[in-house]
């Protein structure tokens, strides 16, 4: 898949995270998305520097966002500018998480008992609340909307979006020979109004096992020293390039 490099001016840096730097641009409603090589896990108290890393996410992500728009998903994505920038339209991002489970690990299995590797049919979708300091804490539709995290016309579409997006990226991976265990989204409004997927769709934030032998392919490699991270996300990235 061939992007299209344009160039865009980077101004003032807006905002710095774990994985991301966000620039302004010479347009108000776009910015720039930089991706780190930093990998960090358990609210950051695991991190570390991996090199390629930023590279390989901005690739990884920015395919899938032009697979979801062509399949009429609404995300914040314009262009892949850089090896590991994109432009993107600028979001108010919702302080909310949208986790779609295929298959029982993490949280689930140490919160509510549910064995390992139970699958799920249909995929159970929860909600998280962003907050570090609270730890990511669960909250029900009543919660989001009695908080404020998002506007009351947005949660159902939340919900509907992220299974519609399961259908796709489950199908996607599955041609790669890769399980889509689970995943997270992150949606926010555009300038034009409109409720969309935001942020970055990459190995990060999303559980990859291989369909053959099970081996992770995701940042629980990093999380349980369960293999060299860089290993499994190349490899997600070759098998996508490839199908």
């Amino acid at each position: 898949m061939g992007f299209i490099i344009i160039l865009v001016e980077k101004r003032k840096k807006l905002y710095e995270g774990k994985a991301k730097v966000v620039y302004e641009t010479e347009d108000p409603n776009k910015v720039i998305l930089l991706f780190k090589d930093s990998a960090s896990a358990f609210d950051g108290v695991k991190r570390a520097d991996v090199e390629g890393k930023g590279v390989i996410n901005n690739t990884i992500s920015s395919i899938l966002f032009e697979i979801l728009e062509r399949e009429g998903v609404k995300t914040h994505y314009i262009e892949k500018i850089s090896d590991r920038e994109m432009l993107v339209w600028k979001a108010e991002r919702f302080p909310v998480e949208v986790v779609v489970r295929n298959v029982a690990t993490g949280s689930i299995v140490r919160r509510l008992g549910v064995r390992e590797g139970t699958e799920f049919s249909p995929p159970l979708v929860e909600f998280f609340m962003k907050s570090d300091e609270l730890h990511d804490p669960p909250v029900c539709e009543a919660h989001i909307v009695l908080l404020k995290l998002a506007p009351p016309e947005a949660v159902s579409l939340m919900k509907e979006t992220a299974v519609k997006v399961n259908g796709i990226l489950s199908g996607i991976f599955a041609k790669a020979g890769i399980k889509l265990v689970d995943f997270k989204l992150e949606f926010g409004k555009l300038p034009d109004g409109s409720v969309a997927v935001v942020d970055e769709i990459t190995p990060d934030s999303m559980r990859l096992w291989d369909m053959k032998t099970g081996e992770r392919l995701d940042k629980d490699r990093f999380r349980f020293d369960l293999g060299e991270l860089m290993e499994g996300y190349k490899e997600v990235l070759k098998r996508l390039s490839g199908s």
